[in-house]
């Protein structure tokens, strides 16, 4: 599988597998379908694996324990998350190493190479909130806690959610030390879904790739499918108002196209995301082995050529501001 450098945490595959689908958040599976998957997954060269506590309630590190036991095979790296929200000060770097304790026993290891925060970074954000951390703490508290786990080696590196408020996302790319890595919604409508809390003013995903790319950040794409909003049939009951279901709806076009080049729109938006200048490694919510083939499929049919690129955009470019 093709290579590429993400930051500092060096070349990895375009693919990565991601922990949504294993733990369930993206439709039901169960443990062994999810084992399957990473297995084959790792066998089809895709070398970083990306979970967190949140996926499941730790199911999705748990599948990770179970499918190597602690002995992950070589070359397989492994990227949680900690959703750490907006504590007291002092309370920031106990956390943080209690989380990522947990989450090692979860996986049976000893070591991540990259520990990333869950919720996003915002100007304010209340105290005692879980969904959200403020500005001033992470730059008080919570980088330099990264930066000592990093020191003591219990990590290889640390990264950030980069969505939210994207002023404030920006900014914290450009800080001294940057972040190793940021999760970047990348997708053609440039589209969130339910990841923005109730009152953002947007997410500006491209402002903020071009920003991780000045600053050397690498960029794990996530959000390629819009939680499913770009597939053929969404496959879990959702209300019409839901995000995912107004995604689905404004990607008509994509369906449309997909059918007459004769693949899923899964397919092509995977493929779309894997060509946008940037991009690094693109993860998976895929939740058992068909899906995964699906994808393995996109990557091997290559990036798209640039005149397919603006035909999609073109379709799309009524809908990327609603």
């Amino acid at each position: 599988m093709e290579q590429r450098p993400l930051g500092s945490v060096g070349p990895v595959s375009v693919l990565t597998l991601g922990g949504g689908g294993l733990g369930q958040v993206w439709g039901v599976t169960d443990r062994d379908e999810a084992v399957a998957t990473v297995r084959e997954a790792v066998d089809a060269g895709i070398d970083l694996l990306d979970v967190a506590p949140g996926y499941g309630d730790g199911e999705a590190e748990r599948v990770v324990g179970a499918a190597f036991d602690g002995n992950l095979p070589a070359g397989v790296r492994v990227v949680t998350k900690c959703g750490l929200g907006n504590p007291a000060a002092g309370d920031v770097a106990a956390l943080l190493e209690k989380s990522l304790d947990d989450s090692l026993q979860r996986m049976r290891l000893s070591f991540v190479d990259a520990l990333l925060l869950h919720n996003p970074i915002v100007a304010q954000a209340a105290p005692g909130t879980t969904g959200a951390t403020s500005a001033d703490l992470f730059t008080e508290a919570v980088r330099p806690a990264f930066e000592d786990l990093v020191r003591r080696g219990r990590i290889g590196a640390w990264g950030i959610t980069a969505v939210e408020e994207p002023d404030v996302i920006i900014r914290v790319l450009g800080d001294q030390p940057s972040p190793a890595v940021a999760q970047c919604v990348t997708n053609l409508l440039d589209s969130p879904g339910d990841l923005l809390m109730p009152g953002s003013g947007g997410s500006r995903p491209r402002d903020i790739l071009t920003a991780a790319g000045r600053h050397g950040v690498g960029v794990m794409g996530i959000r390629a499918v819009a939680a499913g909003a770009f597939t053929d049939a969404v496959d879990r009951d959702l209300p019409p108002e839901h995000p995912t279901m107004v995604d689905f709806r404004r990607a008509a076009p994509l369906r449309e196209l997909a059918g007459e080049l004769g693949e899923s729109a899964a397919s092509l938006a995977h493929r779309y995301t894997l060509s946008m200048p940037g991009v690094d490694t693109v993860v998976l919510g895929v939740k058992n082995r068909t899906e995964l083939r699906e994808c393995l499929a996109a990557a091997s049919a290559g990036l798209l050529p640039a005149d397919l690129m603006a035909t999609i955009e073109a379709r799309v470019a009524d809908q990327i501001s609603k």
